[in-house]
């Protein structure tokens, strides 16, 4: 009895503290809420510590303890990032040299680019260097290679996995070193502290992406949250569960994951509500968990900032882009678009970003042919802003936008559909900067004008999706041919039948998000001004109708692989 006493206990203990990648820490799991319990009890004994790094130094080991549950042994990769861009940032702030400043700006830049491309990028740049040179090169994971001679590990030494939120991490760790570069922020006090800033476990694998000219004065202030952010942040938590679990997960796995992994065998009406269908997850369960994020950051006293504002309300591709993963948004346009010349015109880095667009385009379709014809289309274009001048300014505005639109395409990985995606979506907002001059219906609001607005600008966000959301371009092909030519008017009846719970679950999930935002602020005040045995109620309520709700294993977060 003893001895399996002993047994359970260890199995539990291993279950607690040991990495499984069949089971990894997040939000949906009870897991998750267990050890958000056990961090707000020892919060409760830290949080009012004069000394900052008190509280942030618990946080940091809460929030590296949490990577390692989601992702194993890469939180070695964050503490690495973490490490370079503390003694950057110090390096930046303390130099009087502004060569040596943007020196230092550059290997941040350089080094955290090297690493994010090493593990999402090596399998693109080996199968295209094979295909365009008959090579039979194959990916090494030099890490592991390491880990396994250094300290005896076993470690697969030919597969190079994803670490969760890499893209996210490295994003803040560059956004610190350029912030303090500008002078928009100044350095953290310890290394401690810009750990917590980096590793901060509810934004961590899925952002919002935090800056630190938001974040860091926020480690330094005393804890304060009042009861009506308590009860906004309990409404959000409930809201990112019923978004993700309720809505998401259930209309993926009963229906949108069965149409995209063989789009032939549905008839076109079903492949068309698929990739309306895929709009609607993709939302709810990235905005469900930036909700989920937000409201945890508030009971612990950090504030996120927004990352969602409705964005299927958007009236043109701009106001979507304004509307949808606010933080990266914000974060390109800042870090990218503006410094690369924005709407002034052309620049060294614009060019160079050009570049290494065609380079990807080339190594993609793996035909050095492409090399001269691009080549071809630059110099005519060099004639051209010769002859005309003011076609310079006009072109690099515009290559601008689209350059920043195809790296966000590109950051979320190297593939045809992305490129596509990404490049739709630019030339959505060029489109709309000429349109906006002529259109008779710009100034206009009346409602027929921005239902017809939204409807368009919906429809054309929910066509680039079909890039984004196929694994590969056999299964866009088939979706676009099944929608074309085999839409089967006569079966649509016998759909509706069949699927009516997951069609009523999508009418619900637009329902709510097209609710006027009065009617909403409504609820959400509402439950705010509740009493507190009120809001335990409603809770225990979403949450057993919610969890009912689960057909399947728990589904990861869609953003989880970026």
């Amino acid at each position: 009895m003893e001895i399996l006493q002993q047994i359970d206990i260890t199995d539990i203990l291993r279950n607690i503290f040991v990495y499984d990648k069949t089971a990894p820490l997040i939000f949906t799991r009870f897991f998750f809420w267990a050890f958000f319990a056990v961090v707000l009890l020892g919060y409760s004994l830290v949080y009012k510590r004069k000394n900052r790094s008190v509280r942030a130094g618990y946080l940091f080991i809460a929030s590296l303890f949490f990577y390692y549950k989601s992702s194993g042994f890469f939180f070695f990769i964050l503490l690495f990032s973490t490490l370079v861009d503390y003694f950057i940032g110090k390096g930046i702030y303390s130099s009087k040299n502004e060569k040596t400043k943007k020196i230092l700006v550059a290997a941040s830049v350089i080094v955290n680019l090297t690493v994010l491309a090493y593990f999402k990028y090596s399998y693109f740049f080996i199968d295209s260097i094979n295909v365009m040179f008959n090579t039979h090169l194959e990916v090494v994971n030099y890490l592991a290679v390491w880990a396994n001679q250094s300290v005896g590990t076993h470690f697969s030494v030919n597969q190079i996995l994803l670490p969760v939120g890499i893209s996210f991490f490295t994003f803040q760790t560059i956004s610190y070193s350029v912030d303090v570069y500008r002078g928009e922020t100044k350095p953290v006090n310890n290394l401690i502290d810009f750990g917590f800033y980096v590793s901060f476990f509810p934004q961590l694998v899925a952002g919002p992406i935090v800056r630190a000219s938001g974040f860091v004065k926020q480690i330094y202030e005393d804890y304060h949250v009042s009861k009506v952010e308590f009860g906004w942040a309990i409404f959000m938590i409930l809201k990112g569960l019923i978004k993700k679990i309720f809505i998401g997960d259930y209309i993926a796995v009963n229906f949108v994951d069965r149409v995209f992994s063989d789009p032939i065998t549905y008839s076109g009406f079903e492949n068309l509500i698929a990739l309306f269908g895929y709009s609607l997850q993709v939302y709810v369960d990235f905005s469900g968990y930036t909700d989920i994020a937000i409201g945890v950051a508030l009971l612990m006293g950090f504030r996120l900032p927004q990352n969602f504002n409705a964005p299927y309300k958007a009236k043109n591709v701009g106001d979507f882009w304004k509307r949808w993963h606010m933080s990266l948004s914000s974060w390109l346009k800042d870090y990218l678009y503006i410094p690369i010349g924005g709407n002034r015109g052309g620049s060294v880095f614009s060019y160079l970003s050009l570049g290494i667009i065609l380079s990807i385009i080339v190594l993609l379709s793996g035909k050095l042919i492409l090399v001269p014809i691009f080549a071809g289309l630059i110099v005519l274009f060099a004639i051209a802003i010769r002859v005309s001048p003011g076609l310079k300014r006009s072109v690099d505005t515009n290559i601008n936008l689209m350059l920043t639109m195809l790296l966000g395409g590109l950051w979320h990985g190297a593939s045809w559909q992305f490129i596509i995606w990404g490049g739709l979506n630019g030339i959505g907002l060029v489109v709309y900067k000429f349109w906006r001059k002529i259109s008779p219906w710009e100034a206009k609001n009346s409602w027929i004008v921005n239902v017809w607005k939204i409807a368009i600008t919906f429809g054309f966000i929910t066509f680039t999706r079909i890039f984004f959301r196929s694994e590969s371009m056999e299964v866009v092909k088939g979706m676009m041919h099944q929608i074309s030519s085999d839409f089967n008017f006569s079966l649509i009846p016998e759909i509706l039948v069949a699927y009516k719970w997951v069609f009523m679950v999508m009418f619900f999930g637009f329902f709510i998000h097209w609710l006027s935002e009065s009617w909403k602020d409504k609820i959400k005040n509402w439950f705010i001004e509740s009493p507190l045995w009120l809001k335990a109620v409603i809770a225990a309520v979403v949450v057993i109708v919610v969890y009912q709700s689960i057909s399947s294993e728990m589904q990861p977060f869609i953003y989880f692989q970026f």
